[in-house]
């Protein structure tokens, strides 16, 4: 679920670049932990939840496409050079970089329908006990996060060797290429709608 080419993909790694390995990891555990909040409704059924997520389904792929496109927007027009000189990251950035992680991930249904659809065809839950239901939620969480900091413990091992230069245009094509996930997905609304 934790595909690392997509918006968040590059999201996690444009702030590994320009902020270090902890916050490019903090974006990824909101990602690991929205995956996670969607495989606890997806195992355990919470069947009105799955039912509002999908009657505002194109609200909320519309909402999540639109902040996308503007964080894109914003990543491409900022100065990374700027802030790459003072990487004084404060607790509240940090922070930020969770909860923005896990907001845009939440604004993504079709994450609870991709569990849906797994664990219904796996018919992966014992009816007379969770711990099934557990180990696979624990597993998925683990799985995520594990995924996250290889990602920003990678990208961060080569970030002393990228120079300024090379961060400025990493900056330019990581914004370029998240507004476009963001105008594709609201392009596709537009046609379907």
């Amino acid at each position: 679920m934790s595909f690392p080419f997509g918006p968040m993909g590059l999201l996690c790694i444009h702030r590994t670049l320009n902020n270090g390995r902890t916050s490019g990891f903090l974006s990824g555990m909101g990602v690991a932990t929205a995956d996670t909040i969607y495989a606890i409704i997806a195992g355990f059924g919470v069947s009105f939840i799955v039912h509002f997520m999908e009657a505002g389904q194109f609200y909320f792929h519309l909402l999540g496409s639109v902040i996308i496109l503007l964080l894109g927007l914003r990543i491409f027009l900022s100065n990374p050079v700027k802030k790459f000189r003072y990487r004084n990251v404060n607790d509240k950035r940090r922070v930020w970089h969770f909860f923005s992680g896990m907001f845009l991930t939440l604004t993504n249904p079709f994450i609870l329908f991709a569990f849906l659809a797994v664990f219904t065809t796996l018919n992966l839950f014992d009816r007379d006990s969770f711990a099934p239901a557990f180990t696979i939620i624990a597993g998925i969480f683990a799985g995520s996060s594990a995924w996250w900091f290889l990602i920003s413990s990678v990208v961060n091992k080569f970030r002393a060797r990228i120079r300024l230069r090379g961060i400025f245009w990493m900056n330019k094509i990581a914004g370029a290429a998240i507004f476009i996930f963001g105008f594709i997905a609201i392009l596709g609304f537009l046609i379907s709608g």
